[in-house]
């Protein structure tokens, strides 16, 4: 799906609220959370890449902080919004 923000899908499905916003950085893919209930989420964080998210998780785990929310992040989802993105300019 795709807005005056950009290419999104909702990373959890019953509650469409929240959208997980995806663009092509300069090396790999970018995420970006916006949330309907907490406008200032958009302004106070910015893009973040895909491997940063997955240190993060790592991190996350060692630190004994239960499971990491990878589930919000679909990079498989993020490349074909991005493929499909191109094909139909």
């Amino acid at each position: 799906m795709q807005d005056e923000l950009g290419l999104y899908y909702n990373p959890i499905l019953e509650n469409k609220k929240i959208r997980m916003y995806v663009r092509s950085g300069t090396d790999e893919i970018e995420f970006r959370m916006w949330n309907a209930d907490d406008p200032g989420m958009w302004e106070d964080h910015g893009w973040v890449e895909w491997s940063a998210i997955k240190q993060a998780a790592d991190l996350y785990r060692e630190e004994g902080r239960g499971r990491p929310p990878l589930h919000l992040y679909d990079v498989e989802i993020a490349k074909r919004l991005l493929k499909d993105s191109l094909l139909f300019k």
